[in-house]
């Protein structure tokens, strides 16, 4: 049987001289393999062909039979590794966290512990009567105790603006 191991090691191969990552790597039992690889400046076929070529050889169909498919995730796909915050950075996101509130906001900061998002929103201020326009400066946690703050998805704000 083909494992996770063999694939992510055949992948990284193929990748490590680009600026190509690895989302996501899946094998079934039924040796059904997904390869999921994505890039900061965007994925091209010919990035996803040359990684389908490069683990086809590596295996032999007349003992070990597989089905493969190499692609790179969706936009409408959450982000599932830090690249892919990178990637984000500067762009609008929307988050969803653990508690279930939504929130969306421009990336402007990701670390090993979580991100920062920038965003306004409108609040009544003490002594005024209208709501006034405050930026606001959100940090969210990838683990975390506060379900308020810890990110349970996050994906990219598709906008045709």
């Amino acid at each position: 049987m083909i494992t996770q191991e063999q694939i992510a090691a055949l992948v990284q191969e193929k990748i490590a001289d680009s600026d190509l990552f690895i989302v996501e790597i899946k094998v079934s039992s039924s040796n059904q393999i997904v390869v999921l690889v994505d890039s900061y400046k965007g994925m091209g076929i010919d990035d996803c062909v040359g990684i389908s070529k490069h683990i086809e050889n590596a295996f032999d169909r007349e003992v070990e039979d597989f089905e493969l498919e190499v692609g790179s995730p969706g936009l409408d796909a959450p982000f599932v590794v830090s690249e892919q915050y990178q990637k984000a950075l500067g762009k609008e996101v929307k988050v969803i966290t653990q508690e279930g509130r939504k929130v969306e906001g421009i990336l402007a900061e990701v670390n090993d512990e979580g991100i920062v998002l920038k965003y306004e929103e409108k609040q009544r201020l003490e002594g005024r009567k209208k709501k006034i326009t405050v930026p606001i400066e959100k940090h969210l946690f990838f683990d975390g105790e506060l379900k308020e703050s810890t990110i349970k998805t996050t994906k990219i704000v598709i906008s045709f603006k």
